[in-house]
């Protein structure tokens, strides 16, 4: 099902209005679309090396713009349509509480889900359910997705075509065991200090 979808984003990727497709495709990644805009970086980085950082930064901010499209879909439809429910079943005491944890650890959660193969459009709809602080949702996104542009896209720049399959194949992985350690790293010095 997700196949005809794949091949058109790398069919688009040679297309003459490439960053205008990527820039399509990283914004509703962020909210609807299932195919990551990595799949468009790849193959656009490796046509221009010299444009890496371009494509990074369009990506980046398209993919934060889409962002704030899935936190407002959160947080419209929520009202709309959650909230009623909860309270129909009586669960609106534990969403609370639910919601609460997710704002104390909102800034991670963003950040690694932005870095890591986690569909950040989950991430992104949940912090607008949760009304989580817009300032701190931007600036995780930010760097998390700029984090994760920038490496892929650096990593094409400087290694080329030799670096593809090691990408497509170790980033997911890689990537997730580096939040876990980094965020492992503050957890075990908040015990520490």
């Amino acid at each position: 099902m997700l196949r005809p979808f794949y091949d058109w984003t790398l069919r688009v990727a040679g297309d003459r209005r490439a960053d205008w497709w990527l820039a399509l495709v990283a914004f509703v990644e962020s909210s609807v679309f299932p195919i990551p805009p990595d799949v468009m970086i790849v193959p656009m980085v490796l046509a221009d090396r010299r444009r890496a950082w371009r494509i990074a930064t369009i990506a980046t901010i398209a993919s934060v713009a889409g962002g704030m499209l899935g936190y407002a879909i959160g947080s419209l439809f929520f009202d709309a349509i959650g909230r009623p429910i909860l309270d129909l079943y009586g669960y609106a005491d534990k969403f609370a509480d639910f919601a609460a944890r997710y704002n104390d650890w909102g800034a991670w959660i963003v950040f690694g889900a932005g870095i890591t193969p986690f569909p950040y459009k989950v991430i992104t709809i949940a912090s607008g359910v949760t009304r989580l602080d817009l300032l701190v949702f931007i600036v995780a996104s930010v760097l998390a997705r700029a984090l994760r542009f920038f490496v892929v896209a650096g990593l094409l720049w400087q290694f080329g075509p030799s670096i593809r399959r090691l990408l497509e194949r170790y980033l997911g992985p890689i990537t997730v065991i580096f939040f876990v350690l980094l965020v492992g790293g503050f957890v075990a010095l908040n015990y520490i200090v």
